[in-house]
């Protein structure tokens, strides 16, 4: 199975080699050579201890993760996926088990207690991990995993905005697990839409992971043992509504576009670039939001998702501070109070319908390309804005999600789940 490497690591890889080759008069083979002949080398590179802040030394580690990274793809198929929670943007998969690996974080382990050799420890157990699976009582010969699956399971890649109802998610997060797991359960065994196989997983992965916590604590005092639980929990609880779930990417590049245009009363001319794209077919929607000039101000680079700045982000509860990777931030809303709040579907669409027409008198009858595509884009950012417009009238906290493919699929079931731990008790006597 190929592995491309991230260009970042490619280059930090031959940076360090080339430093390492200069420093011990010698090419010295950082895929292959043992770790501690190479960790003499790495000690003269360092210069000292090895210090995590020092941005040399992080360039290091990053070199040692790629040289690592190459002995797992060479000897057990392992490959780079995305990844944005990994510090290097990317994480190793396997293809015969579902095992993710971060070789960026095992050397920095490796190299902050001065033994380069624990790497062949993690090789190792990687390689009983997968002799279990393949010698196991399943056998060898199952679908191999790849690194769309790996995408799918592991990158927090999709978005969504919630609205969080600060007191109930307070509320279950300063409730021990112990509790929270008989709440749940009960919850997940009242959401009659949910098909038996589905109760099970979900009592088994979230029941599960409450009950080995430790009891009569807060859950939030335990919150960097297992922070996606905590987020979970305090969703399942304190939601009082949500948008549906997209890519990161088109909350970035079409919906929030869509709602800082608003809906001009005028187009500007097209001209160089953009109309000689529109002569050659490209659907008037995409030409929209790239040339027609923002109608209200945007934060732009400066801010989450383009929408919402920096200085307005915060923590759903002081307990997540100890999170390195949070997913769910809670954003101000003052930068999108006014275009969400004149937000109209229709008008959005009449203002689209009028600049297709523009585009039309300046280009002619020109066959469009790509209909299909722009039209399920525009259905979706249309879906997405509305559900947002709910969201931030509802008078809760916001906050922006993120998660993977496949929670943004479960979700649904999530909600089920939320419908019946807050809907009422009923109990039939005779």
């Amino acid at each position: 199975m190929t592995m491309p490497t991230p260009p970042q690591l490619d280059s930090a890889f031959a940076q360090v080699s080339a430093a390492i080759d200069q420093l011990e008069g010698r090419k010295v083979d950082l895929t292959k050579e043992p770790w501690d002949v190479i960790e003499k080398g790495v000690i003269k590179l360092l210069g000292g201890p090895f210090n995590p802040q020092q941005m040399e030394h992080q360039v290091v580690a990053l070199g040692l993760a790629t040289a690592f990274a190459r002995r797992l793809n060479a000897d057990h198929q392992a490959f780079w996926f995305p990844s944005r929670e990994a510090a290097e943007g990317a994480s190793l998969g396997f293809p015969e088990a579902l095992i993710m690996l971060s070789p960026f974080g095992a050397v920095m382990d490796a190299l902050g207690s001065a033994r380069l050799a624990r790497l062949d420890d993690v090789q190792k157990d990687i390689r009983n991990s997968l002799a279990q699976v393949k010698f196991g009582a399943g056998g060898g010969g199952g679908q191999r995993i790849g690194p769309e699956d790996y995408m799918r399971l592991f990158d927090p890649g999709f978005v969504q905005l919630v609205a969080l109802d600060p007191v109930k998610s307070a509320q279950a997060w300063t409730t021990p697990p112990e509790r929270l797991a008989i709440d749940v359960r009960d919850g997940i065994s009242r959401a009659q839409k949910i098909p038996p196989e589905l109760k099970k997983q979900m009592e088994s992965q979230l029941v599960t992971a409450l009950q080995r916590m430790e009891p009569g604590k807060p859950l939030i005092s335990q919150v960097t043992r297992a922070p996606r639980v905590c987020e979970v929990v305090g969703l399942l609880f304190g939601t009082a509504t949500s948008t549906g779930s997209a890519p990161e990417e088109f909350w970035m590049d079409v919906v929030m576009p869509f709602l800082f245009v608003g809906t001009p009363e005028r187009f500007p001319e097209l001209e160089g670039e953009e109309l000689q794209a529109a002569k050659q077919g490209i659907d008037p929607m995409l030409l929209f939001l790239d040339v027609v000039p923002y109608q209200y101000k945007s934060p732009e680079e400066d801010g989450l998702l383009n929408a919402f700045p920096g200085s307005s982000l915060g923590l759903p509860h002081e307990g997540f501070g100890a999170v390195q990777n949070l997913r769910l931030v809670k954003v101000g809303l003052d930068a999108i109070r006014e275009p969400i709040a004149k937000f109209d579907e229709k008008k959005t669409r009449a203002t689209l319908e009028k600049f297709a027409a523009d585009v039309k008198r300046q280009t002619g009858e020109v066959a469009l390309q790509g209909q299909a595509e722009a039209k399920q884009m525009l259905d979706a950012a249309m879906v997405l804005l509305t559900d947002l417009k709910r969201v931030v009238e509802s008078g809760k906290e916001v906050c922006v999600r993120r998660l993977t493919e496949a929670e943004a699929a479960s979700d649904p079931a999530l909600s089920l789940v939320r419908q019946a731990l807050s809907g009422p008790r009923i109990i039939l006597t005779t």
